[in-house]
């Protein structure tokens, strides 16, 4: 359904990945971990051309983009497919949580007015914020803003969702409920690519675990093969550092 072929990105002189190749199904969940400054965000944010790569394919559904030719029309097409949720929410402060979420869709889809309000208030209640919708986010939580920020990508339809370090701007006491939902899209077998810290939310949702490292994608496999039992020599150094705090040992 989705596929990365020899996708490539520099900035300037510094070559960020080279030649990166990934492949995942419809309902399949992806969540990639590795050291900070490998690549991983970048390469979320080449997907769906926030950040242009210097080459490569980058295939959704039926849709194929090469980054060499591809029109802002090629780009518009790209983004419709794909929903992106921000470390930092990226929610617009002058509007409500329903504006928020129904925005893209009166915009974007030129979805009547009514019509994508009724559709936002759906989610919102989907989200466990119905109470919310005429609050701005200055006067949410950390926690509450980042599920607007989800709301707003399941409005989308898209047939995937990026998310980008989706708890890394949030207090401790509030990444509880923001995995919660993503746990709740999981099991509604939405299609996921998720760059996270969280180990252990990435071992009871992912179907697969991508290790990446100066990058490139050192390793992939199942949660319980790779955390059980990972290969390279990179990944079992990475999660000795990131998993002995918590007691727990790699082979």
């Amino acid at each position: 359904m989705i596929s990365l072929e020899a996708v490539t990105k520099r900035f300037g002189k510094q070559n960020v990945f080279s030649d990166i190749d990934l492949q995942l199904e419809r309902g399949e969940i992806i969540v990639i971990i590795g050291p900070s400054g490998t690549g991983k965000s970048t390469l979320l944010r080449c997907i769906n051309f926030l950040e242009r790569p210097e080459s490569g394919r980058i295939t959704v559904g039926d849709l194929r983009v090469d980054a060499q030719h591809a029109t802002r029309a090629d780009i518009l097409k790209l983004r419709r497919r794909t929903a992106f949720v921000f470390q930092n929410y990226g929610l617009f402060a002058n509007k409500t949580a329903l504006q928020n979420i129904s925005e893209g869709m009166i915009v974007v889809d030129k979805m009547p007015k009514e019509k994508a309000h009724a559709r936002a208030r759906e989610i919102l209640k989907r989200i466990g914020l119905a109470d919310k919708s005429d609050a701005y986010p200055a006067a949410l939580s950390g926690g509450q803003q980042q599920r607007i920020g989800i709301g707003r990508a399941m409005a989308a339809n898209a047939d995937v969702i990026l998310f980008d370090e989706p708890t890394s701007s949030l207090d401790p006491q509030w990444v509880e409920e923001v995995l919660n939902l993503m746990k709740q899209l999981a099991a509604e077998q939405q299609t996921m690519i998720i760059v996270t810290h969280e180990m252990q939310f990435a071992r009871d949702v992912a179907d697969r675990v991508v290790f990446m490292d100066e990058g490139q994608i050192i390793e992939q496999a199942p949660p319980d093969e790779l955390f059980t039992a990972p290969k390279d020599p990179r990944t079992q150094r990475f999660l000795r550092k990131i998993l002995a705090p918590t007691g727990q040992t790699v082979p």
